[in-house]
């Protein structure tokens, strides 16, 4: 598994709740795109549009290799591939908790197929991201405390 993108503003914004993997519908350019890393998840969103998910927000650029005649667009909602019973399961807790659906990685399985890395996560509010950054630096220093007297 090679992780091409990673959305790290979602660890940062969310409460990151449960994982799913989904697959993912791209275009043959696109997949080359992904390949090389040229995409960007940082705004990106899943909304479920009749009892389908897409992927809203997710960039992945055009390369210079690309027929000038066919350039898909390059913030199209994309189709997530997910079973049913996922997809319900997503959706009630989704309308009934006032959670959210973000991106977290995307990256390619053993079989070559682009897979997305989804989460169902609940907003963080204002003080929850400072001290989320407090017990980031204070593991840093105690890390680093700990080296030194090694």
């Amino acid at each position: 598994m090679s992780i091409v993108i990673r959305n790290k503003k979602a660890h940062h914004d969310y409460f990151i709740l449960e994982q799913l993997e989904a697959g993912l519908v791209l275009a043959g350019s696109e997949v080359k795109s992904l390949r090389r890393g040229k995409a960007n998840l940082k705004d990106s969103f899943v909304r479920i549009v009749n009892a389908e998910a897409f992927v809203f927000g997710m960039h992945i650029s055009f390369l210079s290799t690309t027929n000038p005649h066919y350039k898909p667009d390059e913030k199209r909602a994309r189709k997530l591939l997910l079973h049913r019973k996922q997809i319900d399961k997503l959706f009630g807790q989704v309308s009934q908790k006032g959670l959210s659906i973000v991106p977290l990685q995307v990256h390619f399985n053993k079989k070559g197929y682009a897979k997305m890395i989804i989460a169902l996560a609940k907003g963080k509010k204002e003080f929850d991201k400072r001290e989320t950054i407090k017990k980031r630096e204070l593991d840093k220093e105690a890390n680093a405390a700990i080296k030194k007297y090694k």
